[in-house]
């Protein structure tokens, strides 16, 4: 159907399991014959009927001749034009998908500048109380993005027209805040370095901010209270993660700015430049230090994950097997041997547990899994599991070297399990073929853990 001067509804028909995976979405079907090169988006949320409206402007560039579909990730969101380089474009929701067709083929080579302009009240994904929003997880049920093709990274910039006096948070550098109408603000986010779509998002509230300077970057927290001083004062161990990482990774922190943003609940998700963590996460804290995990998880991510992103979802252990494992490396540097054999015992307990019931992958086992439960216990706690496997095997020089080695080749852009291993290999001068099979690229799941 055409979406010039009608309202299509696009409808989101997203897999059921993909729903309860939270960072985890759907396993991707890579390649859809585009290169998103950037977004332009201009939102304004409603705080009293929790939708939004939105305009976007995406360049791209044709990767396939001929190409008839240009698609995307469906949703809730009413489209009401779209147009490519200024002609009508049909749209149309096709199972989990949102596809825009222009009339005649796209040849190989060509940029183009799709624009489309939509409302409604997404699904999920974005959080709304009456004085403030954000958004978690699902960052294609508010905007027209892929969720499942990660590798596929763009620069971004956002638009965002708030009641006058909020504070805002987005990707990337707050560029300007100016006046628009009826009293509002217009709030502008820009990001030059390409990300994946899965880290976009934003936030805006009457929130208080609290900044501190850390070397050539700085740190910031958000809250929609005061900050307490026990809160500051737990915020105030991420200068020395920041550190710790650095070193770890071989490089400085890779954003000018890192944000941590406090919200109810139980939230605990890295955006590109941001992080946004709930109460719930966070307070256990207040009572004993060694319950942090999530703040060094989630700066984690800052490296291994958003600047260095796995190519497909089968191969997410990059990410958060590297996050779990910094966790326990961080607690060690922090606390002692005790605290990372610690974290890593309930990485072998909830593969333990994934076992019992009958299941246990490879690494990048690309078939679907019976829940997000078992999901997490082999691409998160196995994936730590095997780090710590390599750098017993290797020892903590040559393990470290390698990781130092892998971080830097490949900061800005996408990797694989392959690319892991060759990274290790070329570094330690071993052939590791034997362990990456039995834990990674292969069948074989016996007890490689130590269970």
């Amino acid at each position: 159907m055409r979406a010039s001067g009608r309202q299509v509804p696009i409808r989101s028909t997203a897999l059921a399991a993909a729903a309860a995976c939270l960072t985890v979405p759907a396993f991707a079907q890579p390649g859809t014959g585009v290169d998103i090169l950037s977004h332009r988006l201009e939102i304004t949320p409603d705080f009293q009927t929790q939708a939004l409206t939105g305009r976007a402007r995406i360049r791209l560039r044709v990767e396939q001749d001929g190409l008839r579909e240009i698609v995307f990730s469906g949703n809730a969101l009413v489209i009401e034009s779209a147009r490519l380089d200024g002609l009508p474009v049909a749209v149309a929701a096709r199972g989990k998908d949102l596809v825009f067709s222009p009339a005649a083929a796209l040849r190989k080579g060509r940029t183009a500048t799709l624009r489309v302009s939509y409302r409604g009240r997404p699904a999920r994904g974005v959080n709304f109380s009456n004085t403030s929003v954000f958004t978690s997880y699902w960052a294609c049920d508010w905007m027209i993005c892929s969720l499942d093709r990660p590798a596929d990274k763009a620069a971004f910039e956002l638009r965002l027209t708030l009641p006058a006096g909020m504070k805002s948070l987005s990707v990337g550098t707050l560029r300007s805040v100016k006046a628009g109408p009826a009293g509002l603000e217009v709030h502008v986010w820009r990001e030059t370095r390409p990300y994946s779509s899965y880290l976009y998002g934003f936030a805006a509230g009457r929130f208080t901010q609290v900044m501190t300077r850390h070397g050539g970057y700085e740190l910031a927290y958000l809250g929609a209270t005061p900050v307490p001083r026990d809160m500051q004062a737990l915020f105030g161990t991420t200068g020395a993660m920041a550190r710790f990482l650095e070193d770890k990774a071989g490089m400085p922190l890779p954003v000018k700015r890192y944000t941590q943003l406090l919200v109810p609940g139980s939230e605990a998700q890295e955006a590109a430049t941001y992080s946004v963590i709930g109460l719930k996460q966070i307070e256990p804290i207040l009572q004993d230090p060694r319950n942090d995990w999530v703040i060094v998880h989630e700066l984690a991510h800052q490296y291994w994950g958003n600047l260095i992103t796995s190519r497909t979802w089968d191969h997410l252990w990059l990410n958060e097997g590297m996050a779990v494992f910094m966790t326990a490396a961080w607690k060690e540097h922090r606390f002692g041997r005790a605290a990372y054999d610690g974290e890593l015992d309930i990485a072998r307990a909830r593969l333990g547990r994934a076992r019992q019931a009958g299941f246990d992958k490879p690494l990048t086992f690309a078939g679907p899994y019976p829940d997000i439960a078992t999901r997490r216990a082999v691409q998160y706690s196995k994936g730590a599991l095997f780090l710590d496997h390599l750098r017993t095997l290797l020892g903590d020089k040559a393990f470290w070297a390698a990781l130092k080695r892998f971080t830097r080749a490949h900061a800005g852009g996408v990797v694989d399990s392959r690319d892991f291993q060759r990274s290790f290999e070329e570094s330690s001068g071993r052939d590791l073929t034997a362990t990456f099979n039995a834990w990674v690229h292969a069948g074989d799941a016996r007890d490689q853990a130590g269970t």
